[in-house]
């Protein structure tokens, strides 16, 4: 329950901060007497398509930590978390990124890993995931948490969802517009009702192909992190054995804000095309191509 009112309440937040933001600027005024002001229109487009997506980003890490609960360790004097930190340094090292914040939150098993920049990432694992793998396993994921931070995956999965949502306001405002003037044939000097219904309905199904443009980018983000675990790693095995193990636990569920970033999924059916992550298999057998 937790997740989901803080879920609602920051993208209320985000979208009245934007929809300030708009009037403010004068982006919200692309309807005319004249027509469409289209400059205007793409102003607007880009401030709520790209605004929520990088607002989203700027607050990820403290977002995911209220979400999950999770617990930074980087000081902890327990032997696990001090074990947890060293592996996450000596990745981070590798990888040429500033230490990120480690933490543990309660679950099960699963990890991701957020933040707006690299070099003050947060990567986190759950209790669940320390329980059901041996060291080495846990190791790969940590690998593949830090792959997503040295590959700027926060901040590439930010700007596409940007371009994706800009273009489906811009889209479906415009397609709009046509289809009130030119085919309802509405002479007024404002948009009729078929402006804003075609809008809408626009909003909808163009969202629902962006969503599935915007997984399909998610899910080579997740193929590349599983080749950077590995090479983290010095080989493929370990990331394998993990992946292994994952389809055999039960997925842990997280937060919206970080689901993306997890390790684990269970995409089935035609739901797989909304998916963040690919399936088990053939994130292995990938790597057992790799490997050949």
């Amino acid at each position: 329950m937790k997740r989901v009112v803080l879920f609602l309440v920051t993208n209320l937040a985000v979208m009245l901060v934007l929809g300030v933001m708009a009037n403010v600027l004068g982006l919200n005024r692309f309807l005319t007497a004249n027509g469409l002001n289209l400059g205007a229109l793409l102003g607007f487009a880009a401030l709520m398509g790209f605004g929520g997506a990088i607002i989203s980003l700027l607050i990820s890490k403290p977002m995911a930590k209220w979400s999950t609960g999770a617990q930074v360790i980087n000081d902890s004097p327990d032997a696990t978390h001090q074990w947890l930190v060293a592996t996450v340094q000596r990745f981070a090292e590798k990888s040429g990124i500033s230490m990120p914040e480690v933490a543990i939150f309660q679950g099960e098993p699963n990890a991701f890993a957020t933040g707006a920049f690299k070099n003050s990432a947060l990567v986190a694992v759950s209790t669940g995931l320390l329980q059901g793998m041996n060291r080495e396993e846990v190791e790969a994921v940590i690998g593949h948490e830090v792959a997503h931070i040295a590959n700027g995956d926060m901040v590439t999965m930010t700007l596409i969802q940007g371009v994706m949502n800009t273009f489906v306001v811009f889209l479906s405002r415009v397609i709009g517009y046509f289809v009130d003037k030119v085919v309802l044939r509405n002479d007024r000097a404002g948009p009729g009702i078929g402006y804003y219904v075609t809008t809408i309905v626009l909003d909808i199904v163009l969202g629902v192909a962006a969503a599935i443009i915007v997984a399909w980018f998610s899910r080579q983000r997740e193929y590349r992190a599983d080749r950077g675990a590995a090479d983290l790693m010095g080989r493929t095995q370990p990331m394998m054995n993990a992946l292994a193990r994952l389809g055999g636990l039960p997925p842990g569920e997280l937060p919206k804000t970080v689901q993306a970033m997890g390790i684990n999924g269970a995409p089935s059916g035609w739901m797989a095309l909304f998916s963040s992550h690919p399936p088990i298999e053939a994130r292995i057998a990938a790597l057992q191509q790799a490997q050949r």
